[in-house]
């Protein structure tokens, strides 16, 4: 793939790097690289580094708006050519940027940034020099904000790999130089990974590659665009989804034989974060009427993929009353499991089955809010603590629906292996 590259500070080495991933983001990304100036100046005032704006050829001015701004550290600016899209090539051209100017330490924070400090730079390179080469962040967020995380992204990463990495599709990572070439040698790279797909993709190779991760608090909660998670989702659900499920088809071999999930090491103290995250606000009433409308309209693409018993269950759930609504973890573990097998035998159907799995992610998201509702943000955190230890035990389901059910696209499973 063919870069645009402008380098106005002619770069050649670095040893940090932070990469601000972009597409149209003039009126902020000029307040966070600043920022980011400021971490690298107050707490990396001896290492050689670099900001890079990974852009998407934005046509609204987003280059010309990160390079006029003043900063102490050099700044550089690489796009992919016109009418290539996607987070997921900005990133690729990170790696390569990283891994070209010898990094150590590579840092990628979200351009649409309000909440972001100068320590949140620090948080996220301090432990890869500690050797370790991946740092995912904590910090606190809404309830209701990042449903996608909370109900489907961090539960099965830790039921499928075996680690518990609260903020898997955070946006803003930091990882080592080593990791960086890893990633640009992997085989799994697909128009999802290329797209929003990206960021579980990333979590999950680190982990499944057996690379040493960690998380870290930010010490302040995130605050960037949010949006009522009843909404419509766009791409971002089939592109995040369809990579995890993806991941999990090539990966058989890491969650059939996995354990029960393990911490991961933590930097930075989660105590003492008295501001308040942004407040989310839920259309309850949408998130029921979208549920029975895709009942009707995806009923018989769900008697294909989803077994009789749950089927059953998923019938019983209110339709009528928005605030009655609630779904037991057991069953949504084993919903989406369904969906795991069958997207490992419907290779020609998946857009389908990824839309047809959406209803049933609101009526999920529904039940978590009712749940939820008059708790504190503490406590919506110990409930999800434990609807995931939940869906952990539900991994047998996994397993013997998989080695049950035979596979279509032709590839033995590990168990024939074994048996042959």
């Amino acid at each position: 793939m063919t870069r645009l590259i402008e380098n106005p500070d002619k770069v050649r080495r670095a040893e940090i790097v932070v990469g601000i991933p972009s597409y149209n983001e003039s009126r902020s990304i000029g307040n966070v690289a600043k920022i980011i100036d400021t971490g690298l100046t107050q707490f990396f005032e001896r290492k050689d580094a670099v900001i890079i704006n990974v852009d998407n050829n934005s046509p609204d001015n987003t280059k010309d708006a990160f390079l006029k701004t003043q900063t102490r550290t050099p700044k550089l600016y690489i796009s992919t050519p016109e009418g290539e899209k996607g987070k997921g090539r900005n990133i690729k051209n990170l790696f390569e940027a990283g891994v070209e100017f010898g990094a150590k330490a590579i840092v990628m924070l979200d351009a649409d940034l309000i909440s972001i400090t100068p320590h949140w730079v620090q948080y996220l390179v301090e432990p890869i020099y500690l050797d370790y080469d991946y740092v995912i962040p904590i910090y606190v967020r809404h309830k209701y904000d990042g449903t996608i995380t909370n109900n489907i992204a961090y539960p099965l990463t830790r039921v499928l790999y075996g680690l518990r990495t609260r903020q898997p599709i955070a946006g803003d990572f930091g990882f080592s130089g080593r990791l960086a070439r890893a990633y640009l040698t992997e085989k799994i790279w697909n128009p999802e990974v290329s797209e929003f797909g990206i960021d579980i993709w990333m979590t999950t190779i680190a982990m499944a590659r057996g690379f040493r991760v960690c998380q870290a608090f930010m010490g302040a909660p995130k605050e960037h665009k949010v949006k009522d998670p009843g909404a419509d989702l766009g791409p971002m659900f089939y592109q995040v989804v369809g990579t995890i499920f993806n991941l999990a088809v090539d990966f058989e071999y890491m969650w059939k034989y996995s354990s029960q999930s393990l911490p991961t090491s933590i930097f930075g103290f989660g105590l003492g974060v008295k501001e308040e995250p942004k407040k989310v606000k839920v259309d309850i009433e949408r998130l029921l009427r979208s549920y029975v409308e895709g009942q009707i309209k995806y009923w018989n693409i769900w008697t294909e993929i989803i077994a009789p018993l749950n089927l059953d269950d998923l019938k019983k759930l209110p339709q009528t009353k928005a605030e009655q609504v609630k779904v037991p973890a057991d069953l949504w573990a084993r919903v989406l499991f369904d969906y795991i097998v069958a997207y490992r035998d419907m290779a020609e159907r998946r857009p389908l089955l990824l839309k047809s799995l959406i209803p049933i992610y609101f009526i999920r998201t529904l039940g978590f809010v009712n749940t939820t509702r008059d708790m504190s943000t503490k406590e919506a955190e110990d409930f999800l603590e434990e609807e995931c230890r939940i869906m952990e035990q539900e991994i047998y389901y996994l397993i013997a629906k998989w080695n049950q059910t035979p596979r279509k696209d032709g590839i033995p499973s590990i168990a024939q292996y074994l048996a042959e």
